[in-house]
């Protein structure tokens, strides 16, 4: 417990200071590892030079084709610690879709996130490696953590082989061209070491934000009709709530229509005939009462039924022979109305055709809010685009960027998107799989959202994805889940049928409400968490185990405490706060000082 209290209240003064002579050699040993270029048969080329410049904890390398010839590259491999830690060193690591992240050891990685990147997305990895992305952190048993990780993701992919005995630093190049005498400069690389992981994290989100300033905006708290309603959501599901929240919880500003208005994917502006009414007209009533529009779109992504897929083939992302790609054929084809199909974002009329689609539903229609789904088909592997240069990055973000000059100041939000690739271009980002009314799937994106907890407010707003608070699970498990929401600071969106909610539930909502802006800070056991907001200070407490749990956390102050979610009065405390959680339950503490 005294490992939270120092990594809450520890000033970060930057990575520099608190380097050991240990880390030091480790850092040297990295910096000065040998570095080549795979060429597309997976020999190693002999006429790229790779220059490797340092400015403190910052790498810019840059790939020049010194022989006659043009070249294809596959990959960069940037650096490598060959036996420089052990294989029970344990990590931290990203994936490249949303849904996936990874922990335990670099013997065994372990995925945290629903679903794997090379398993579920078919991203390819090199035999006897796992491929990690983004972000490396490594912790050893005898020293401090380092984190490895990229600062920009502008064009290409940044990733991680991970053996027991090996970490490899890797630029994926897509078989970019590189004529004689040019040059590809590739995103820049961070090495940083520090004495715990939230420093790190704090130091590795500010070089992010020098290359992807973040969208700034406020942070929402609404209502999303998926998980009460499903594909099956009709108008007068969306009218029935209209009336209840402004009547009983009108902080929930933002009413969200989620999947299912649709007739087909792809065809955004229009409406299927099982929602009994034009979306228009219920955006409408949205805006008349007071409130805002808010609805779910996946820009990227068509079906075969779509007046998109069968007037505008030319739009899509082609196989080889030129014809469009199923997206089964390389990669996971979707969860609903699939095989799916992928918009060309690199083609100047899917560009046109996606700021249309947003300027209408965001001038015309009044949507403030966009929740934009299967980003991931944007970055489609395997295909072959319009713009021939162009890499999964630039095509995705070409895309975003067109979304955004037709969705004006509206909040975006990114949802099963290709992680990094979205910095800079959304204002929230899921940060977990999926909810469901279950402990299993309370226990796991509960996880997914702490570990991610670093990110929000600093990359953008975090959604740890919809509250629930209805259904036939035990009280302890919900509040173990309200608890958790509560401390990672992000979006709050209702998620619940709430003409069936009780009073005590409502009231447990609404305590939840505006959202803090701020994560808590957890000790590695993602148990015990501090959150500071200018007005107060909690405590939270979280017990997903399989049976009681004790717990004596330091104070480091006298503290007046109050069980935030019953305003039960416990009494001063001065040097430690003791209780007992029962399985699978969460508590949240108001401490106020004297």
């Amino acid at each position: 417990m005294k490992y939270c209290l120092l990594i809450f209240w520890l000033p970060f003064f930057g990575a520099y200071p608190l380097i050991t002579s240990a880390q030091h050699n480790l850092v040297a040993a990295i910096k000065h590892s040998d570095a080549y270029v795979l060429l597309p048969d997976g020999t190693v080329s002999t006429t790229v030079k790779i220059t490797r410049t340092w400015q403190g904890n910052f790498c810019n390398t840059t790939l020049t084709n010194a022989g006659k010839n043009n070249l294809r590259l596959k990959e960069a491999v940037l650096f490598q610690a060959n036996r420089l830690f052990k294989p029970e060193t344990a990590i931290y690591a990203e994936g490249f879709q949303m849904l996936s992240q990874y922990r335990g050891t670099l013997a065994t990685p372990k995925l945290v996130g629903g679903y794997d990147d090379n398993g579920h997305y078919k991203l390819p990895q090199p035999t006897g490696y796992k491929a990690v992305y983004n972000m490396l952190v490594l912790q050893p048993a005898d020293s401090q953590p380092m984190l490895m990780g990229f600062n920009s993701s502008f064009r290409f992919i940044g990733k991680f082989y991970l053996s027991a005995d090996t970490v490899k630093v890797v630029m994926d190049l897509e078989n970019a061209l590189l004529k004689p005498g040019a040059s590809i400069r590739l995103e820049e690389f961070s090495l940083l070491t520090a004495k715990n992981s939230n420093a790190l994290t704090s130091a590795f989100a500010a070089r992010i934000n020098h290359f992807h300033p973040r969208l700034q905006s406020d942070i929402p708290a609404g209502w999303c009709s998926w998980y009460c309603f499903g594909p099956e959501v009709t108008a007068k599901n969306i009218s029935d709530h209209l009336t209840y929240i402004k009547q009983h919880i009108p902080q929930l500003k933002y009413i969200q229509l989620d999947d299912g208005y649709q007739p087909h994917m792809g065809d955004w502006l229009e409406t299927g005939k099982a929602f009994g009414s034009s979306i228009q007209a219920v955006l409408k009533q949205i805006k008349t009462a007071g409130f805002e529009p808010a609805i779910w779109v996946a820009p990227f992504i068509c079906d075969s039924n779509s007046t998109v897929f069968k007037e505008h083939p030319d739009w899509l992302v082609k196989d080889s022979l030129g014809k469009p790609l199923r997206s089964d054929k390389v990669t996971f084809g979707g969860w609903r109305l699939a095989p799916w199909y992928a918009l060309d974002a690199t083609n100047p009329l899917v560009q046109a055709h996606l700021t249309h689609v947003f300027k209408t539903m965001s001038a015309q229609w009044g949507c403030t809010y966009f929740k934009l789904d299967a980003n991931f088909w944007g970055a489609l592997p395997g295909g072959v685009y319009y713009d021939k240069t162009a890499t999964r990055v630039t095509a995705y973000r070409s895309g975003m960027k067109a979304i955004l000059k037709g969705a004006g100041n509206a909040f975006i939000l990114g949802c099963n998107h290709p992680l990094w690739p979205s910095i800079g271009l959304i204002n929230g980002s899921r940060s977990s799989n999926d909810i469901s009314r279950d402990w299993n799937t309370f226990s796991a994106t509960g996880d997914e959202n702490l570990l991610r907890s670093w990110q929000n407010g600093r990359l953008w707003w975090n959604d740890p994805d919809c509250v629930l608070l209805t259904g036939n699970l035990p009280a302890n498990e919900f509040m173990y889940h309200a608890s958790l929401l509560f401390a990672t600071g992000g979006l709050v969106l209702s998620g619940d049928d709430l003409t069936t909610i009780t009073p005590e539930r409502l009231a447990i909502l609404k305590k939840m409400l505006p959202p803090k802006k701020t994560s808590a800070l957890f000790n590695p056991a993602l148990d015990v968490g501090w959150l500071k907001t200018p007005g107060a200070t909690f405590l939270i407490l979280l017990n997903k185990d399989d049976q009681e749990k004790k717990f004596t956390v330091p104070l480091p102050i006298a503290y007046r405490v109050t069980d935030y979610w019953t305003g039960e009065k416990k009494g001063v405390y001065k040097s430690e706060w003791k209780d007992t959680l029962p399985a699978h339950s969460g508590k949240v503490y108001q401490l106020k000082s004297l």
